[in-house]
């Protein structure tokens, strides 16, 4: 895989530029921090559990990500194809992975800022408690590795689709599908074997040790590897599509 070159941090500009220019992309942010404040909140009941965690808040997170990561990534290429700009960027001296590392930056900087957006939570309540710092940090870095195999993801799905509709949709879907992949071994009785697989296949089951604490190396790495998968995919749908 190639670093980040001057294209790809040129185009990231410029895709973040007119994100930050959409109404929507505000709509994004303010979707995220009222969902999770209110079930934080309001659902789950934090001043009534007498315990001073946020593991609640970020319980939810892999849910959440699965309608605000496809909202951040529908518009990559799914967009470009319509309005037909996907031709015109192919022809420019960009190679395959400077127009996916680029697009990929841009939508990782909108979660970031996200994510930076909810450090109100946990600053506004550590008064109230003492809190494991640790632990937040941990939890962080976990929400961060999470939504970037999943913004690699929405965008390599926004690649395959059409318009933004459809994109989004089967963004939720697949999302939807390959976070709570672990809940079928937890409700069905299934073989060791595939309960196992299932498992290692879950986005969300290689979140849980960031939630309790633990940065455990080989799910840093399952995210990574994720990540840089869907991204290589990417580049070969590109690539098929420029000689198509």
């Amino acid at each position: 895989m190639k670093g980040l070159s001057s294209q790809s941090i040129a185009l990231a500009k410029k895709e973040l530029y007119s994100a930050l220019n959409s109404p929507a992309t505000y709509g994004v942010w303010a979707f995220f921090l009222l969902f999770n404040s209110i079930t934080f909140f309001y659902l789950q009941k934090f001043f009534s559990l007498d315990s001073a965690t946020l593991r609640p808040y970020f319980s939810v997170i892999p849910l959440v990500y699965t309608l605000l990561i496809p909202a951040i990534t529908m518009k990559s290429w799914a967009e470009e194809r319509k309005t037909g700009t996907a031709e015109l960027l192919l022809t420019m001296p960009f190679s395959e992975w400077d127009l996916v590392l680029g697009k990929f930056l841009s939508s990782l900087i909108i979660l970031v800022i996200a994510l930076v957006l909810t450090l109100g939570v946990p600053f506004s309540l550590f008064p109230l408690g003492d809190f494991d710092g640790g632990v937040i940090i941990s939890e962080y870095i976990g929400a961060l590795l999470l939504g970037m195999a999943a913004v690699a993801l929405g965008q390599l799905f926004s690649s395959l689709a059409k318009n933004q509709i459809s994109a989004f949709l089967g963004g939720v879907v697949v999302l939807l599908a390959v976070m709570l992949l672990n809940q079928l071994t937890s409700l069905m009785d299934l073989p060791k074997i595939l309960a196992d697989i299932l498992n290692y296949l879950s986005l969300a089951f290689h979140f849980e040790s960031f939630a309790r604490g633990i940065l455990d190396s080989r799910d840093i790495l399952f995210f990574i590897l994720v990540t840089l998968l869907c991204l290589f995919i990417n580049t070969r749908v590109l690539l098929f599509r420029k000689w198509s």
